[in-house]
């Protein structure tokens, strides 16, 4: 079995989180320990115990999915998951690849999560809350999306199409008047559902220009190594294993649409049969589940908890 590690992006998130894992793992723990350190604050708390509200703001959320991530892939390791069948490639939805880097060693745990924070920080900075928005929009081909938001968006109203999720869900990100404007096209035109997100900011697309020269000063510094299996990166849906080019599309990550459905074709192209969603949540195996290609015969897991770890380690053994 060709097995792919995907890991999860924002929204993804949950007050208590992790919470069996940190029990039951000492690997899992350690890393909750780690980011705490990391950050010179109790994150794990948050990410435990809460507020929601809190947990929710981008700064926060940012270094917190990460953290439950590599805590999950790290119960995974610990169980020698891994030992027959190592992964041929990773993956993350957007904030996920960088974890997707921890996990193939090209990025050093600490300095992710130092990493995402800032970037958390200068994302909610970029745009100041109420004056964007983003949409998912459901039930339409992402060709006639993207059509249809380019002929309405505007200097005044600004739209751009930011995940492309899978062949019948696509998010839009923008202004509130440009994500209005094409909501009311793409409804009149025969979308299903046009679904406000509930976000501070609009991601991945012009909007957040700003963050790209303070995100890049902040990963100049840090170090990247050749990964020990590919990552497939969100900007070109290709497998990329070069060390020097990773700093490069992390920053142009920021301004790009996350080509989700791109990455899983990718995958399907390759012979991966295995696929593991590693942190919160199980949105991206359904993801993949909904991609023309499927394989048939495939595993669709995930790890979240003890018993999603138990099912994951019997099924890749």
């Amino acid at each position: 079995m060709s097995l792919a590690l995907l890991f999860p992006g924002q929204g993804s998130q949950a007050v208590g989180m992790g919470r069996e894992l940190v029990a039951s793992s000492t690997a899992a723990r350690r890393v909750f320990d780690e980011a705490d350190e990391a950050l010179g604050e109790k994150l794990s708390t948050l990410i435990l115990d809460g507020p929601a509200d809190e947990l929710k703001r981008t700064r926060n959320t940012q270094p917190a999915i990460v953290t439950m991530s590599i805590a999950c892939l790290r119960a995974l390791e610990e169980k020698g998951a891994f030992d027959n069948e190592p992964p041929a490639f990773a993956a993350g939805h957007s904030l996920g690849e960088y974890a997707a880097l921890v996990a193939a060693g090209s990025l050093a745990f600490n300095d992710a999560v130092r990493a995402v924070r800032a970037r958390g920080n200068f994302m909610q900075e970029a745009v100041p809350e109420g004056v964007g928005a983003m949409a998912a929009v459901l039930g339409m081909e992402a060709a006639t999306i993207r059509t249809i938001v380019e002929e309405t968006s505007t200097t005044t109203a600004y739209v751009a199409c930011a995940n492309f999720n899978g062949p019948e869900q696509t998010v839009i990100a923008g202004s509130v008047a440009g994500v209005d404007n094409a909501a009311a096209a793409l409804k009149a035109r025969g979308a299903k559902r046009v679904m406000p997100l509930p976000v501070s900011a609009p991601f991945h697309c012009a909007l957040m220009a700003p963050v790209v020269p303070r995100l890049d000063a902040v990963l100049a510094k840090l170090s990247f190594a050749a990964p020990r299996f590919p990552i497939v990166t969100n900007v070109e849906a290709v497998a990329n294993d070069d060390a020097a080019r990773v700093r490069g599309l992390l920053i142009e990550q920021v301004t790009a649409p996350v080509r989700f459905t791109e990455i899983v074709s990718f995958l399907f192209a390759r012979g991966v049969t295995g696929f593991v969603e590693v942190g919160p949540g199980k949105a991206l195996v359904g993801m993949v589940k909904r991609t023309p290609g499927l394989i048939e015969g495939s595993k669709l897991l995930n790890v979240e908890d003890d018993k999603s770890l138990a099912a994951t380690l019997a099924a890749l053994r």
